[in-house]
């Protein structure tokens, strides 16, 4: 009921969905209520949304999850990363999945000075990661002049202990972020500029550009399906109206299904569009098995057979 920012969907079929973001300028429907991260097992019936408990010694009171991406190890233990902002900060939290009491272990909190207003990441390892930077300031009126002037400060930091560095740059706000199923390339949302960037990945971590997608909507998360290797987007169809908060003219939905974005005519289709009459501010969609779940910044999610 407090959002559904990200989803991430295990190859076994369970979700993973960050819920109850608080972000400068954008409402929240429990602004005093920490944030959650819940689970659905997609193979039910009817599945529904459980919240993991988290272990103790982790400061609930100020979590504020954003965006989220799974890691299965070669032993099969799953990680899961979460983008976190307490107290208007930005750090990464490392968890561990034990799925018999559906619990989330906190291994680690990560922070650093490339690491400044985090959006979303990519697992790349059990303990290294691809992020977003939306914005190039972390403080709300800077950002705000920077959005103004269009500067194009935002980039892709690529994190592991032994290594912290820029990947790319250049964005006007580097959203969504996701890997293709053979882990050759990097695709990276830039709402902002109304596209998808294509980049290679290399073996020192380093990307390069190969081509840009243009869409003529905001868009937000990325999810791959990991057969086809096809992208789904959760789009904002009008971005004023998603800071305007006007109960008289919501902010709609839109989700965006890509195929073959490496060719020279990728296939864009619109799979769902909503005036905000049903779900307001979709900002991820993510399949499995004939299933679509589409997730939203403060609303509620919604379930669709496709």
């Amino acid at each position: 009921e407090t959002g559904s920012e990200d989803i991430d969907i295990l190859p076994n079929g369970l979700a993973f969905i960050s819920s109850g973001l608080k972000y400068p300028g954008i409402k929240s429907l429990a602004p005093d209520k920490p944030g959650e991260i819940f689970l659905m097992d997609l193979n039910e019936d009817n599945p529904r949304a459980v919240e993991l408990r988290i272990s103790r010694g982790f400061d609930l009171a100020s979590f504020n999850p954003h965006g989220i991406s799974t890691y299965v190890d070669r032993d099969d233990t799953v990680y899961l990363f979460v983008v976190n902002h307490p107290h208007q900060k930005s750090t990464v939290e490392l968890f561990k999945f034990v799925e018999d009491d559906n619990s989330l272990v906190h291994l680690k909190t990560v922070r650093h000075d490339l690491l400044t207003s985090v959006n979303d990441i990519v697992a790349v390892g059990p303990e290294s990661f691809y992020a977003t930077n939306d914005h190039y300031f972390s403080d709300f009126i800077l950002m705000v002049l920077e959005m103004f002037l269009g500067l194009t400060w935002s980039n892709v930091v690529y994190y592991s202990p032994k290594e912290v560095k820029e990947v790319a740059a250049g964005f006007y706000s580097a959203n969504g972020i996701n890997i293709s199923p053979d882990r050759k390339y990097i695709y990276v949302a830039d709402p902002f500029d109304h596209n998808v960037r294509v980049m290679e990945k290399h073996a020192n971590w380093n990307l390069t550009h190969v081509k840009t997608l243009q869409l003529d909507t905001l868009v937000d998360n990325l999810s791959l399906d990991p057969h086809t290797g096809d992208i789904w987007i959760g789009c904002h169809p009008n971005g004023m109206k998603l800071f305007y908060n006007d109960a008289e003219n919501l902010p709609g939905s839109e989700v965006l299904h890509i195929q073959n974005i490496l060719s020279e005519e990728p296939a864009v289709t619109r799979v769902y569009a909503d005036n905000g009459s049903v779900l307001q501010a979709s900002s991820v969609a993510s399949v499995y098995k004939g299933k679509l779940l589409i997730g939203t910044v403060f609303h509620r999610a919604l379930y669709c057979d496709l």
